[in-house]
């Protein structure tokens, strides 16, 4: 017998046991359960074949179709699967939880696997997860100037302990007008939910979720709705840096890339940091004086964020300086502002241990 789980119980054997995608890897690229893998039931091609039988002739004539494709193909769908699921064990999902499950999960079965169903398929999982973010968490939020250090930051943080999840790596950018630099291409805004949906489902709620401070957009990522005012709402902890710190952050990062790339990103924002600054942002750029090109970019950043903060609808803001390069000690300082934050609103204990986990 093959079972069938909602999207609730479905991830929780789903951690040890494999996910087989059975859609066209057309659907697949747009977005998946993230650590899914894609053994298609049909092609893209050959699902757009099906599709247009489906209006034309009904849904018994597509069916029809669709086994005379599948049905040759079963040596190569059960090939994939030896080194996938060595423990004899699969969960499958289509779309909708419908006739192409079913139908890989009976091909599977008749294998010896033992298969389990998405009941409701990606759909329902897709809205599982909107339901899952949009549940009430308590969040604490790194803020601060462009440059002030605050991905190492909050490395640092969870090698010490604390739940971080990293929404620039994720999303692949680093937020500004420089930030696809040195980055892979951006994942859909879909396949971005997902894989922020598996960091956010693995943490241990009872406790706080670090996020940096984000603009809604990341690039072309567009942060969920309900994320976005998690971050708006939360306790946020935000670092003071020295300027000339974070200058040197910023050449360390960005002074190694080609100078047509950074040229192209400084003419992004032309019009914002003006005419007489673009032309000398860019003359530096060509004397390799990246510290003036850092400098004259900082001073559109500064205001920018410093409009943010001020129209920040959460006003549960604590301000430190911190030095940007002493990691353990500015994170010590930040933990004990952050969970002093947490105990004047809900009463629970300061923590200043994380230095010994």
């Amino acid at each position: 017998m093959i079972a069938e789980f909602d999207p609730t119980t479905f991830f929780t054997p789903g951690m040890e046991i494999p996910v087989i995608d059975v859609r066209s890897p057309g659907e697949f690229a747009q977005g998946h359960i993230s650590g899914a893998f894609n053994i298609p039931l049909y092609t893209d091609e050959e699902r757009a074949v099906i599709g247009a039988l489906y209006v034309k002739s009904g849904k018994d004539q597509a069916i029809l179709k669709g086994l005379d494709i599948a049905l040759p193909q079963i040596d190569r769908y059960l090939s994939a699967l030896p080194e996938l699921a060595s423990a004899g064990k699969l969960l499958i999902h289509c779309w909708r939880g419908g006739l192409r499950s079913a139908t890989m999960a009976e091909v599977f079965r008749n294998a010896g696997y033992d298969v389990g169903i998405l009941k409701g398929g990606y759909k329902a999982y897709r809205r599982y997860i909107r339901d899952e973010l949009a549940k009430p968490r308590m969040v604490v939020v790194l803020g601060g100037y462009t440059g002030s250090g605050k991905t190492d930051l909050l490395q640092t943080l969870a090698a010490k302990g604390e739940q971080v999840i990293d929404l620039e790596a994720l999303a692949r950018h680093k937020g500004s007008v420089f930030g696809a630099l040195g980055q892979l291409p951006q994942p859909t805004n879909e396949q971005f939910e997902n894989d922020l949906f598996a960091k956010w489902s693995s943490m241990d709620h009872v406790r706080p979720i670090w996020l940096e401070d984000e603009s809604r957009m990341i690039g072309s990522i567009t942060l969920p709705e309900p994320v976005f005012e998690k971050l708006n709402a939360g306790f946020m902890v935000r670092i003071n840096v020295e300027k000339s710190i974070r200058i040197e952050h910023l050449v360390e990062d960005y002074s190694k890339f080609d100078k047509t790339l950074l040229s192209g990103a400084i003419q992004k924002i032309s019009q914002r940091i003006g005419g007489a600054r673009t032309k000398a942002a860019l003359e530096a750029l060509d004397n390799n004086d990246f510290h003036t090109v850092a400098d004259i970019v900082l001073s559109y950043y500064d205001k920018a964020y410093q409009f943010a903060i001020e129209h920040r609808k959460g006003k549960t803001i604590s301000e430190i300086s911190v030095t940007g390069n002493e990691f353990n000690q500015d994170v010590l300082k930040i933990v004990e502002v952050a969970y002093i934050l947490i105990s004047l609103k809900i009463s629970l204990p300061v923590v200043t241990d994380i230095l010994t986990k």
